[in-house]
């Protein structure tokens, strides 16, 4: 019994007092260094000052530690003021074993920029806590304190680490904000390691490439299990230098939230930054058997032009084939999947592939063997369309400005008649402006969209990468084209003579053949002069079809391109391609037709020059009105 008061109830008493006579013990040996170190007394005489409430504060005086347990050969006195002091590996030889085999420890003995304990942990009497603010390694002040040397331009060039500004990137990052708000979120030795921090290129470093997943996965477990499973971990796993970590698509001191415009995982920069970067390298293509294009199609598609102009809501690679969880197409999880591929373009086109199959992506149309034959040979039948049409167009005003030219002299003596007949009526005026200036607004803003970061693509938009206003004004302009187009049809219900000239304009005719052959005639020199003109000729009449065709397929492609998922829950994927194919082509058509065409016959032909007046006063101009001088006006049939 005892024994047993003896062990319960005498030992833990001894353990106390032992404890208690040990820490009075340091008290009283700190308490005598202190009567000399504690006081400012005896100006004359140099020595270290240690406050004792300070002290008392620090990590080592909280812990009750003894001026001897570091200053071993000062306990006489007087002692020697250089006499050494205690290495630090008495009490902590797991973190001084550590540091013997770190990268700093690789640095030059005796080097003054070689690091110790000191370094950063602090001043040996006013080393706190971690856990306080003041502490040099608290989690907010490890950066400062890391920052110290690598942030040090000619630390950098003598030791051969090749980074800027590691502490300025850090600082922006979101890790760093996140640590300035209490929040728990990585430093430097998160990442790097404490004591045993070791070069990248070390296989057993933190930051090594093969371990950073394991590093990040401190903090980011699920997404880190996502990652694992991944395409990309599964390579990483196995050693490929080219699959990316987590490093390569965040970045690594300077690691921005998504939906910071300066990260390269924010919306629009993921796939040129990101994804682009491995994707859109030859070298890595062709090493893994990857399309090569897919990237250049990505960017050539109506979600790639609305990500380069700045739209952050527009799908980019990560919507479709994930972010962490990216898995190939052939298996059954993967997002692209052909079992899932409706559910992830239904995410944002709801009822997409709900009919048909979705159909190729990430293709060209000019690749003959993966786009449909449809979308490959509608972009070569525009191309030839395109380059005859337009190539016939300056040949024929070519000549004609020649010879016109090469006898302005004669033209500017013709006769002019008094005055000419109203060729144009006030209704088809205001159609003319509205049109032409809906056309003008059309071409601009879908080439903007379609060049988005070229300078003139951003007049409209006082340089700001603004998509909605550019889209907004593209489809404004196209809702009063296709008005204007109803105006018309309007026009020609309710006016005679509207439909008699219309008539005349849609009537082909033997006069038209006789009108070209002669004009032909003239442009090859066999006649001096130019040849009679009829009240609407070949050229007006091209033009007014063109108007026609143009507008009827420019409107039903610009629709179906508007609301492609209405198309899409009817129709497979290469019913939009046909229609983006034949929107884009048809429109540089179109505003080649009017800069070479119809802007010479109304501008630059010398017959007219500076301007055809017919849009602004309805009538033609002297040198217009002589060439039609025995032309018919339309007999305006009157009614029954």
């Amino acid at each position: 019994m005892r024994s047993r008061f003896y062990a319960v109830g005498f030992m833990p008493f001894l353990a106390g007092l032992a404890l208690a006579l040990g820490s009075a013990g340091a008290l009283s040996a700190a308490d005598e260094c202190l009567e000399c170190h504690g006081t400012v007394d005896n100006v004359g005489e140099e020595r270290l000052v240690v406050d004792a409430a300070k002290w008392e504060a620090t990590a080592h005086g909280a812990a009750g530690a003894s001026c001897a347990d570091c200053h071993p050969g000062k306990v006489k006195d007087p002692h020697d003021a250089d006499d050494p002091r205690a290495a630090c590996t008495n009490c902590h030889s797991d973190a001084e074993e550590a540091l013997a085999a770190s990268v700093h420890a690789k640095v030059a003995a005796g080097s003054e920029k070689r690091p110790d304990c000191l370094s950063c942990h602090g001043a040996l009497h006013a080393l706190m806590p971690v856990a306080d603010e003041a502490s040099m390694v608290h989690p907010k002040r490890l950066a400062q304190t890391c920052g110290k040397c690598h942030s040090n331009p000619e630390l950098g060039a003598k030791s051969g680490v090749k980074l800027v500004q590691p502490l300025a990137a850090y600082e922006a990052s979101v890790h760093a904000r996140g640590v300035a708000k209490g929040e728990h979120a990585a430093t430097c030795s998160d990442c790097h390691g404490s004591h045993d921090i070791l070069a990248a290129a070390d296989d057993k470093s933190q930051v090594n490439r093969q371990n950073v997943p394991e590093t990040c996965a401190a903090c980011h477990t699920e997404v880190a299990k996502a990652f694992a499973d991944s395409v990309h971990g599964v390579a990483a796993a196995k050693g490929i230098a080219e699959s990316p970590v987590c490093t390569d698509c965040h970045g690594e001191h300077r690691i921005l939230g998504p939906g910071d415009e300066g990260s390269p995982v924010y919306a629009s920069n993921v796939p040129k930054m990101t994804c682009g970067r491995c994707h859109g390298d030859l070298r890595v293509t062709e090493k893994f058997g990857l399309k090569n294009t897919a990237v250049e199609a990505f960017d050539d598609s109506f979600h790639g032009l609305a990500g380069r102009s700045g739209d952050i809501h527009v799908a980019n690679c990560a919507s479709c084939h994930g972010v962490h969880d990216i898995l190939p197409s052939s298996d059954p999880r993967s997002h692209i999947s052909p079992t899932n591929i409706a559910a992830t373009c239904g995410a944002c086109h709801p009822g997409a592939g709900a009919s048909f199959a979705i159909g190729a992506v990430h293709v060209l149309p000019g690749n003959k063997e993966e786009s449909h034959p449809s979308v490959y040979w509608a972009r070569i039948v525009y191309l030839w369309l395109i380059g005859l049409t337009i190539g016939g167009m300056l040949l024929h005003n070519g000549l004609d400005f020649y010879r016109k030219a090469k006898h302005s002299r004669f033209l500017r003596s013709l006769p002019i008649p008094d005055e000419a007949p109203e060729r144009m009526s006030g209704w088809f005026r205001i159609s003319h402006g509205l049109l032409a200036t809906s056309f003008i607004v059309l071409t601009y803003s879908g080439f903007a969209l379609k060049y988005p970061e070229s300078w003139w693509s951003r007049l409209a938009t006082f340089g700001e990468p603004l998509v909605d206003l550019r889209g907004g004004i593209h489809r404004v302009a196209a809702v009063i084209m296709l008005g204007v187009g109803v105006m018309h049809v309007v026009h020609l219900f309710l006016s005679r003579r509207a439909r008699a000239c219309i008539g005349e304009m849609v009537r082909p005719g033997m006069a038209d053949i006789h009108e070209l052959k002669e004009k032909i005639a003239y442009l090859a020199g066999k006649h001096p002069m130019p040849p009679e003109s009829p009240w609407v000729g070949y050229p007006e009449k091209m033009e007014y079809l063109a108007v026609v065709w143009g507008t009827f397929v420019m409107g039903a492609t610009g629709f179906m391109l508007w609301f492609p998922e209405v198309v899409l829950r009817f129709a497979p994927k290469w019913v939009t391609d046909l229609a983006t194919v034949i929107h884009l082509y048809e429109a540089i058509l179109a505003a080649l037709a009017i800069l070479v065409w119809h802007f010479y016959l109304v501008i630059f032909d010398p017959m007219v020059y500076p301007l055809d007046t017919a849009a602004i006063d309805g009538r033609s101009t002297p040198g217009r009105a002589w060439e039609r001088r025995n032309a018919k006006l339309p007999v305006v049939k009157a009614k029954k």
